[in-house]
């Protein structure tokens, strides 16, 4: 996925400023696979017995999901400079999806989707704090 997300970064004609485009490829990439793994996690959840147990989690997923998706396709714009924008949405994700992995942590042994879903959230988590440290 990161292939694509490079190729795309490297053919801007205005280049990608002063991140690394390795951080930034890697970054825009796990915020869409958090994006789509909360999303099908927070579906999982609707169809387990005890929804009503699963309320948080889904709560967690589902803000994960919207917040990852916003800020890889803020990340994947570069025309002009949004760098304090960026800033604000890496640490925005980074707590959404610290939040979202404990929340799926609780559930993880007894529902798969969860387990995979808090993985992906630390994967993004971590993602975020490599770009973001990277851009101070």
């Amino acid at each position: 996925m990161t292939d694509h997300i490079t190729a795309m970064l490297n053919a801007h004609p205005g280049g990608t400023g002063t991140e690394d485009r390795e951080k930034l490829a890697a970054c825009i990439a796990a915020c869409f696979q958090c994006a789509q793994t909360c999303t099908a996690c927070a579906d999982s959840c609707l169809a387990e017995e005890k929804i009503a147990d699963l309320a948080r989690c889904i709560r967690t997923d589902l803000d994960c999901a919207d917040i990852c998706a916003a800020t890889g396709a803020i990340l994947t714009r570069q025309t002009g400079d949004s760098s304090a924008i960026a800033r604000s949405l890496l640490e925005a994700c980074r707590t959404a999806c610290a939040a979202c992995a404990a929340e799926c942590e609780k559930h993880a042994q007894m529902h798969e989707h969860c387990r995979i879903c808090a993985e992906a959230c630390r994967r993004c988590e971590d993602a975020c704090t490599v770009l973001l440290e990277s851009l101070t």
